[in-house]
Parts: C-alpha cells; structure tokens; sequence
C-alpha cells in the first residue's frame, strides 16, 4: 500500500498520509511522492484544489529521523528541499484537515495551507531547539507575521506542544470541527474552492501570497542552517538520545 495515498475528487486532489504504523512521519520516498503529486495536480486543469491529511488521530509526527539522518546534504534535488520549493509556489488553494499529532513540518507544512481545520484531538509541536535543530519551511518568516513576533519565539524558541484550541486562538487554525466530521467539512470547503473560477482563485492567492519570492529566499536561509545544524555535535548527540527511546 502506497505511504502517500491519492483521490481525485470534485476537482479536489485528496493527498493522505498513510503510514500509521511510524505515525506518518515522512521518509524521502513519501517526499518524492508528495512532490510528484502537487505538480501532476499543478499542470492537470481538472484539479482546482488540494487537501491534506492524515490517518485517524494522525497528521503526521514530522520527519523520520532515522531515514532523513542518512539522507544526504540538503541541497536543490534533496527530496525534502525539492518538496517544500513545491509547496510554497503552489498556485492553486490548499487545505489541510488537522487530527492528532502533528509535529514539526506537520505544523509548518499547514503555514502554506490557505484554509486549515482541525479536530479537538490535535496537537501542534515544533521542537526545532529541542533538536538542536532550526525552524524550516520559512516558518521563521510566516510564523511571525501571521501570529506577532513574541508569540512565534515562544512556539519555536521553547517548542512546546500546543492545542488546537491555542492554534485556533493564533489563528493557525481556521475552525475546529468534530473529529467525525472532520474529514467531510474540510473537503466541504476544499471543493467549494474548486467550484469557483480557477483562473481568479489562483490570481486572488497569488495577491494573498505576494511575498512569495521573500518565503522561498527564506527557506534556502534556514535549509543552510538547518543542514550546519544536523550535521554538528551537538545535534547528533540529540538525535542519538531520541533514536534510543
């Protein structure tokens, strides 16, 4: 069974993470996937839409450690780098349906996302510092200037678990639904999105997202420190330390 599971539905691309079994933490091969998948659906005129999510009581408990530890330098054709280039130049809207962990690029995957909805179950985490680590997918940028510079430190800079009722609050979240109607009310929306003229959706997103360039410029920033950082001592003692748990 596919690790990255695909519906086309409605003029909606339904991507769902699917390896339950490791929480959905993404390794390279679900990267390229995910990768393959948007820009299929980019260049397909019958996809107007995307929507991200999860199994049952998962998003995703962010990057397998064990496989990205033995992944390479995170150069332009690294899988994770190739992935988030993606993302963040997306022209078509993007919704993600939040339930259970979701865990570093799990919350900073859903800063690229135009509508995000989550259940009562979810738990945002970005335990960059605690990993040694720096933040990615110019979180660093977009964190900021959607939630006010002293409330993204306290997210990034102590890395401490949040509820949805507190990304709702920060508005990272758009509305928290019932975890058994999840599911149907972000596709709900996803595809009242897709319903709408795609040519002025993607021109309206694009006015939504005009700082475009500055996010990708951004993100090659903290792809450079992020990749020092995961390579030092410091790190690998980190990692050493959360692989023997």
């Amino acid at each position: 069974m596919s690790l990255i599971q695909v519906n086309d539905m409605q003029g909606v691309r339904i991507i769902t993470f699917n390896r339950p079994e490791k929480k959905n933490a993404f390794n390279l091969e679900m990267y390229q996937q995910l990768t393959e998948y948007l820009i299929q659906g980019e260049a397909d005129n019958d996809i107007r839409a995307f929507m991200f999510h999860g199994t049952n009581n998962c998003f995703t408990s962010g990057n397998d450690i064990s496989d990205f530890l033995q992944s390479g330098s995170l150069d332009a054709n690294h899988p994770t780098v190739k992935f988030l280039m993606c993302v963040a130049q997306l022209t078509k809207p993007v919704v993600a349906a939040v339930s259970g962990a979701a865990v570093g690029i799990g919350t900073t995957l859903l800063l690229h996302c135009d509508l995000v909805y989550a259940d009562k179950t979810a738990k945002l985490h970005m335990p960059f510092v605690h990993l040694a680590l720096v933040p990615e997918a110019a979180s660093s940028l977009l964190l900021p200037q959607l939630i006010g510079q002293q409330k993204a430190a306290e997210l990034i800079l102590l890395g401490e678990p949040f509820t949805a009722s507190t990304a709702h609050s920060l508005n990272l979240v758009n509305q928290i639904v019932a975890p058994d109607e999840l599911y149907d009310f972000a596709l709900s929306k996803a595809t009242q999105l897709a319903s709408m003229p795609p040519l002025a959706m993607q021109a309206s997103k694009k006015l939504l997202r005009y700082n475009q360039q500055q996010v990708v410029e951004q993100m090659k920033k903290e792809l450079e420190i992020f990749d020092q950082r995961l390579h030092s001592d410091e790190a690998k003692a980190k990692f050493k330390q959360f692989l023997s748990k």
